[in-house]
């Protein structure tokens, strides 16, 4: 495999303005994840930014950024389209797309999301997944349930639907889905053309999209869910992170 990493991130975060360029520990969120995908060593790093204000930071700290359409949808699109920009030939055939809000990710976790791809060739689209250990979280509708088939002893299985609903029932393992993707080339471009499908909009789940519509999806199961900086308490939570990282 011929992996890329492309960081979609914009300015316009409904839940914390301008989260891109927030101050942790003396650099800019999106700083942090460029160097997070640099650490992962697996391929060329490229910021997909919807602002040029994102785009005059990167190439400040010397990495590689293009600027798209700041009105694309999702992240996939927004990596879909930096990809047209810059491998016009194709050079690369799989596709990380490390959301631009995981300051604090474990290269490895990045790393560990090519795994379904290597292990199945029908597999179009590589996620995460954590067990679930907590009974509220099981029950709590923000967090994303997926039903998994995976056997007992394994850590790559079968995402077979998605919900904020507590899947599947019965006694068991319930996983939470992290919402990070590796795509195949070919399975990027076919799933950013796809209408949106009916499940998708009843639980508001872009994921299930790929699913609707036939696409293999499989998951790797990991230990400990990266933590999303969507509010101020998740901003210190990274502060705090990293300062611990750095003693």
């Amino acid at each position: 495999m011929r992996p890329i990493v492309i960081i979609p991130t914009r300015l316009g975060s409904t839940r914390l303005p301008g989260k891109a360029l927030t101050e942790i520990n003396g650099q800019p969120m999106i700083a942090h994840v460029l160097r997070r995908g640099l650490e992962a060593d697996i391929g060329p790093v490229v910021v997909a930014c919807g602002d040029q204000a994102i785009v005059d930071v990167i190439a400040g700290l010397g990495g590689r950024a293009v600027l798209t359409d700041p009105h694309l949808p999702t992240g996939s699109d927004r990596a879909h389209a930096a990809l047209q920009l810059i491998d016009a030939d194709a050079a690369y055939d799989v596709v990380i797309v490390l959301q631009g809000d995981l300051p604090t990710i474990d290269p490895a976790t990045i790393r560990a999301t090519m795994e379904p791809l290597s292990r199945h060739a029908d597999c179009s689209i590589a996620t995460l997944a954590t067990e679930i250990e907590d009974p509220m979280e099981l029950e709590a509708p923000s967090v994303v349930k997926i039903a998994l088939a995976i056997h007992p002893e394994d850590t790559i299985g079968r995402a077979v639907y998605f919900s904020r609903a507590v899947i599947p029932a019965g006694a068991g393992k319930h996983y939470h889905h992290v919402g990070m993707y590796t795509y195949r080339r070919e399975a990027l471009a076919k799933y950013v053309g796809l209408p949106r499908g009916v499940l998708e909009q009843r639980e508001s789940l872009e994921q299930l999209r790929a699913i609707e519509h036939g696409m293999r999806m499989d998951a790797k199961v990991i230990r400990t869910e990266p933590l999303g900086v969507d509010t101020l308490a998740d901003l210190e939570r990274a502060r705090d992170l990293l300062t611990a990282r750095a003693i």
